[in-house]
């Protein structure tokens, strides 16, 4: 190879190193470029779905502030059949659940002696009469001989004296025996009450005492809470006033009304009772424990769910939607009563209309985009979680 050819090569490879450290050098600063681009590109915030029971609304309503209450129901007509006279208890069959009515014959009491007093009595009663007759004819007779002259009349007063005496003798009599026949009838135990047996407290063939309990009567058709309330809460209620109770074993609610207020507070405890009348319904008894909410007053307010309003920052706040994005509104917050079963409370700081997120829904950030899948639901359906 001649020298021109060598030198000729010599430029060409230079110039090919040359241009291959440019293109590496151009090519990793276009890199570095995308790189610091993709760095500054403002990251896409992510879309927040929201649904019909994550939203409500908020609207005037009527909020009904009332005293909780709890106790046990009772029946307003119960009765303990009892036992009158000593002996032995016969023919009780009834047991717990069964129906009776009023007048119906629950036992007896064995009553072969019983029996036997009344005819012995009744003779001597009997007996009695006969001394009266006796008595009375002697009277008579000893009243016409005075007339006549024949006898004196201290014979007539002994007469008297001795008819007043049978005659005594014959009232006592009579009364004895009813007596005992009170205690015949006394054997026989019937139901005072139309209803169901709640308890049987003594078995046949048992030898029973006087007030010895043999069954327990309770009438389901009427049912009513017996609540004790504190001296302060009693001076707001008042008799007609409505309640919603939740008991146990029944799903829905069940409507209640004050009836009686006692006109004494209790000893030791102070409180005073407050007596409510159940609306009788199936599957109510007697003991079931009963807890609900009795209305006092009623205002209207514009109002939200109190579970919508948050308490993690130094002032409450409710998140609300505001074009598509999450706002965090301070509210005061004002008188709290229940809506169709549900605790709200008035608020001030929101508009009427806006949507508020429930507390289900949680917190979500100031800006936070969102979208509702459906509008916001009515209070009682997004409650029950139902989804349209």
């Amino acid at each position: 190879m001649n020298p021109t050819t060598r030198r000729w090569l010599t430029i060409a490879l230079v110039l090919l190193a040359v241009a291959a450290a440019v293109g590496l050098g151009w090519r990793g600063y276009a890199y570095r470029q995308a790189a610091q681009q993709a760095q500054l590109a403002p990251v896409k915030d992510p879309v927040i779905e929201l649904g019909a029971i994550d939203v409500t609304t908020a609207q005037v309503r009527e909020l009904t502030s009332g005293l909780p209450i709890t106790g046990a129901l009772k029946a307003v007509h119960s009765a303990i059949v009892k036992a009158r006279v000593p002996g032995e208890l016969q023919g009780l069959t009834v047991r717990e659940g069964d129906t009776v009515q009023a007048g119906q014959v629950i036992a007896r009491v064995e009553s072969t002696e019983y029996a036997d007093r009344v005819r012995q009595a009744q003779q001597q009663a009997d007996a009695a009469k006969a001394q009266v007759d006796i008595a009375q004819r002697q009277y008579d007779n000893n009243a016409a001989l005075v007339n006549q002259g024949f006898i004196s009349k201290t014979a007539l007063d002994n007469s008297a004296a001795s008819l007043a005496t049978a005659r005594a003798n014959y009232r006592a009599a009579q009364a004895g025996t009813e007596v005992l026949r009170k205690s015949l009838a006394d054997t026989v135990l019937k139901a005072p009450i139309s209803g169901q047996i709640s308890q049987r407290l003594a078995q046949p063939g048992e030898r029973v005492s006087p007030e010895a309990r043999i069954v327990e009567i309770v009438d389901l058709s009427r049912l009513e809470l017996e609540a004790a309330l504190s001296p302060a809460d009693s001076v707001a209620v008042r008799v007609g006033q409505q309640a919603l109770l939740n008991i146990e074993g029944v799903a829905q609610p069940v409507p209640a009304t004050v009836a009686r207020i006692n006109p004494s507070a209790q000893a030791g405890s102070r409180s005073v009772l407050v007596y409510l009348s159940v609306t009788a319904q199936p599957g109510l008894r007697q003991g079931l424990f009963a807890q609900g909410q009795l209305a006092t007053e009623t205002q209207r307010a514009l109002a939200v769910p109190l579970n919508a309003v948050r308490t993690d920052k130094p002032l409450p706040y409710v998140q609300v939607v505001d074009n598509g994005r999450i706002a965090h509104r301070t509210v005061q917050m004002g008188a709290r009563g229940q809506v169709d079963g549900e605790q709200w409370v008035a608020v001030q700081g929101v508009t009427e209309g806006a949507q508020v997120l429930r507390g289900a829904a949680g917190v979500l950030r100031e800006g936070t985009q969102v979208k509702l899948i459906v509008p916001a639901a009515p209070a009682s359906a997004a409650r029950n979680g139902v989804r349209p």
